[in-house]
């Protein structure tokens, strides 16, 4: 049993009822005062404790900070990916690449989604989207939570979206570590990481449009954050980017000040010029600080830079959310992005740019 499924959480659970429950007939157990306090303070510790461990396998389990149990525990890194995994016929495949990045001084695993006739269509180039998690989390949380993988396939199968390839790269060395997608002042070059090394390998190893039209981004609540920063910082890479419940500003400091400048989106907008991209921004309504900041950007933005926004009525900061937003965002950026280029493509169909409509949380899929 893996630290992020559900077996070692119910353990976990069964040992803090079973901690409560122990508690009362240990309380007067010793006669003597000095070990009296010692049983009632390892009473309580252990209650204290079984809580603790529980709730914390639950975090683990929504965001799959740590995998494996050697990751949890140290000895080896908790960025550990599982072995591929193939899909039948008519869906895609998702297997693993590691990126040994010479800009960033970065090296780490990455998990790649192949749409389905990838293999037998060497000579197509396809388009790119690069898809950043939240804080804590991993890529893991992609294919298990939000269920990538399948929704990618059905969209490309109706035809929403034109086959492409998704990366999923991790953001950190550290799950202990933020760092938001930005070069950390004395810390970890992600950004560099995400826009030089990954992109760099990817067309190394897989057939992909190399062009800044056949690329884009998507992320979730940090991720979000980091779709819409990455494309304001870097236009001549990528064309469009779509962020699902995301900010508008870093939620650490990045060691220099930038937070509050070059990594603001507000700030760029406001004393920049805005670059000709796309940017998608989906939240729900009752998210209160995305959808201030989504609201604050579609406000802040002018031409040549163009801002599509789309709200969840109900629903809030979670998966379920993340969920019905996941699918129109996708299908928006592949009518964002170039088509897959090469001899054996037929035409692609995709839905027309305009439509922003969401599923409800929880409903459809």
């Amino acid at each position: 049993m893996s630290p992020d499924s559900l077996g070692p959480e119910l353990l976990a659970l069964a040992a803090t009822v079973l901690a409560a429950v122990l508690v009362s007939p240990l309380w007067n157990r010793a006669a003597r005062p000095g070990r009296r306090l010692a049983v009632r303070t390892a009473a309580v510790a252990a209650c204290l404790i079984t809580a603790a461990a529980t709730a914390l396998l639950w975090v683990n389990r929504q965001v799959e900070a740590y995998p494996t149990w050697a990751g949890l525990l140290g000895s080896e890194p908790a960025t550990a990916v599982p072995a591929a995994s193939a899909g039948g016929a008519g869906t895609g495949t998702v297997t693993t690449m590691t990126v040994t990045g010479p800009a960033s001084g970065l090296t780490l695993p990455m998990y790649v989604y192949l749409p389905p006739g990838y293999d037998r269509q060497p000579a197509t180039r396809y388009p790119v989207v690069e898809a950043l998690h939240g804080y804590p989390g991993s890529p893991a949380q992609w294919l298990s939570g939000l269920h990538a993988a399948a929704v990618l396939d059905e969209e490309i199968d109706a035809g929403r979206m034109a086959p492409t390839v998704v990366l999923f790269p991790y953001q950190t060395p550290d799950p202990a570590l933020d760092t938001e997608c930005t070069d950390l002042a004395g810390g970890p070059r992600a950004e560099t990481f995400l826009t030089v090394d990954v992109p760099a390998a990817a067309k190394a190893r897989l057939h992909l449009r190399t062009d800044a039209a056949g690329w884009g981004l998507i992320g979730y609540s940090a991720g979000g954050y980091c779709a819409t920063d990455l494309l304001l910082r870097h236009p001549m890479e990528y064309a469009a980017g779509a962020a699902l419940s995301g900010y508008a500003t870093p939620g650490i400091r990045v060691g220099d000040g930038a937070e509050n400048t070059g990594y603001n989106a507000l700030w760029r907008l406001a004393h920049l010029p805005p670059p000709a991209v796309s940017l998608y921004l989906s939240c729900a309504r009752t998210d209160r600080a995305p959808m201030r900041d989504t609201q604050a950007l579609a406000a802040a933005a002018r031409a040549p830079l163009s801002v599509t926004t789309s709200y969840l009525g109900g629903g809030g900061h979670n998966l379920r959310s993340w969920q019905a937003m996941e699918a129109p965002a996708f299908d928006w950026l592949s009518t964002s992005l170039g088509r897959p280029a090469g001899p054996e493509m037929g035409r692609v169909a995709v839905p027309p740019k305009e439509t922003t409509a969401l599923r409800p949380p929880g409903g459809g899929r």
